[in-house]
């Protein structure tokens, strides 16, 4: 595993974005771990997940994209902290876009914020974690109705590797679906694997927990991820 994902899993459980223990997902599902991209709350701390995105991205989708969309609410922050980074690490400098909720009527009017998206823009979807694949279902038909765009694919930061709607993961789905890639910064398996591991700063995930971790995939694990 690459070491700015070892760092990116030490940083999570710092951050207190990465927890353990009993939650509910938003799905009813009863999980031993859960993920809240909105624990990162300060500047450093959004400098160095825009970097880890950019790192991400670049390894799963190079350079040859022009802009980098968020679906708001969440995606907003991580489309403008991954276009600085992007930058100050490989000298592209790409444009960012996101949605509102609400069309404006005055002044900046339209549904989107940031750069315009046109004919022939290809664009990278920027995420925090998919569960069921909702706000990419709601996100493709606002950049489709802009003009030809091509979408490239999307990137979230953590890939929880469990079913979607069907017996594959929400991931795994949505590239079927709309017929394109999907990456994250890690996947929750590489997470276990280092966190079950001496090489963590601390051994996080202990024999019961990590039972409670198998019995949440053989009820909810993907086939296919």
């Amino acid at each position: 595993m690459e070491s700015y994902k070892k760092e990116f899993i030490q940083f999570m459980l710092d951050c207190q974005v990465l927890k353990f223990g009993d939650f509910v997902t938003k799905s009813g599902r009863k999980t031993p771990f859960f993920v809240n991209t909105g624990f990162y709350r300060t500047g450093g701390q959004l400098q160095r997940l825009g970097e880890y995105y950019a790192r991400a991205i670049h390894d799963n989708f190079g350079d040859d994209f022009d802009v980098l969309f968020g679906p708001a609410y969440k995606g907003i922050p991580l489309s403008v902290t991954t276009a600085v980074a992007y930058h100050s690490l490989y000298g592209k400098d790409l444009r960012y876009c996101s949605n509102r909720k609400e069309i404006k009527d005055h002044g900046d009017k339209g549904i989107l914020l940031g750069s315009p998206i046109s004919d022939g823009d290809r664009v990278i979807i920027i995420e925090d974690v998919t569960t069921a694949g909702t706000s990419i279902r709601e996100t493709v038909p606002i950049l489709k109705a802009q003009g030809n765009v091509d979408i490239l694919g999307l990137c979230v930061s953590v890939d929880r590797e469990e079913r979607g709607q069907g017996q594959k993961s929400a991931l795994k789905e949505i590239e079927e679906e709309f017929g394109f890639k999907s990456a994250s910064i890690v996947k929750m398996g590489e997470v276990i694997s280092f966190l079950s591991s001496e090489e963590a700063d601390e051994k996080i995930i202990d024999d019961q927990l990590m039972q409670a971790i198998d019995h949440y995939y053989e009820q909810y694990g993907a086939a296919e991820s």
